[in-house]
């Protein structure tokens, strides 16, 4: 039986998420458990609905998220509108508020917003440039490819008909679609975030500093899997797997329940605080 049309648009509309990414961890809002349900309306109104690891998440960084689900929603050609919802977060009623009237973030929060969005968003582009440097780079070098005169003289045009198995490839394109436009098409295949060439000499350093970003990029996305796990009870543990991030947060939130020992002595529990 053929699927009815707002079940097609529908995953239509899931597909244009996946090219939505957390700006801090540069992984799809899908991928992550983000988003939670799109309803497709018959006039092609879109209403899409998200969720995050925690209820104070930053503001900046969930605003920037539900614009740009908004965005993506609305590039297809058959939307007529789109809406995003947040639910549970502190700030949901003003991002909410916000998304429904197309406001840009100052509007949206007033004086409460501090933050330049697009100086925020370059700065996590050029985060996501390094991670996806680190990675191809990584692949590359696992495969053989362990000359660095030879990477550093690699250039653009090279790297993009570069023969690659699958993953490798996935990796070229995925480097090259943020490379690229941040860039230009020429140049340098690997290039620092000022879009300069890596000298020799700097070689060692430009890689000791891909790695820390990708260190960084890694554990935070892990705890943010782990507290989204946690908070909504999802993905319960096998009773002989080891031990996940999800697993220590959920102890840790059963033994902030537990009495305070001072309590079950009939103490005052503030007596103990130093």
């Amino acid at each position: 039986m053929a699927a009815r049309p707002d079940t097609v648009h529908a995953r239509e509309v899931w597909a244009r998420l996946d090219s939505v990414t957390d700006p801090e961890l540069d992984e799809p809002v899908t991928e992550l458990g983000f988003v939670t349900d799109v309803d497709v309306a018959g006039d092609g109104g879109v209403h899409i609905r998200f969720r995050l690891p925690t209820y104070w998440c930053a503001a900046n960084f969930a605003f920037l998220m539900a614009d740009d689900m908004r965005r993506a929603a609305l590039s297809l050609p058959w939307v007529t509108a789109a809406t995003v919802e947040l639910g549970e977060h502190m700030y949901a009623e003003a991002i909410n508020h916000g998304m429904a009237r197309g406001l840009a973030f100052r509007d949206a929060f007033g004086d409460e917003a501090d933050d330049d969005l697009e100086a925020l968003r370059r700065t996590f582009t050029l985060k996501a440039f390094q991670r996806r440097q680190e990675a191809l780079l990584r692949h590359l070098l696992e495969e053989g490819c362990r000359d660095p005169a030879a990477l550093r003289a690699l250039d653009a045009g090279g790297l993009r008909g570069l023969p690659a198995d699958a993953p490798g490839r996935r990796l070229i394109e995925r480097y090259l679609a943020l490379r690229d436009p941040l860039f230009g098409a020429g140049g340098p295949a690997f290039v620092d975030t000022a879009g300069a060439a890596v000298t020799a000499e700097a070689w060692p350093d430009h890689l000791a500093g891909l790695r820390r970003v990708w260190i960084n990029t890694e554990f935070n996305g892990a705890l943010c899997r782990g507290l989204l796990a946690a908070r909504f009870d999802e993905e319960a543990p096998a009773p002989d797997a080891e031990p996940t991030l999800a697993d220590f947060i959920r102890q840790a939130r059963r033994e902030s329940c537990l009495p305070h020992p001072a309590s079950e002595r009939g103490e005052n529990a503030q007596d103990h605080v130093a």
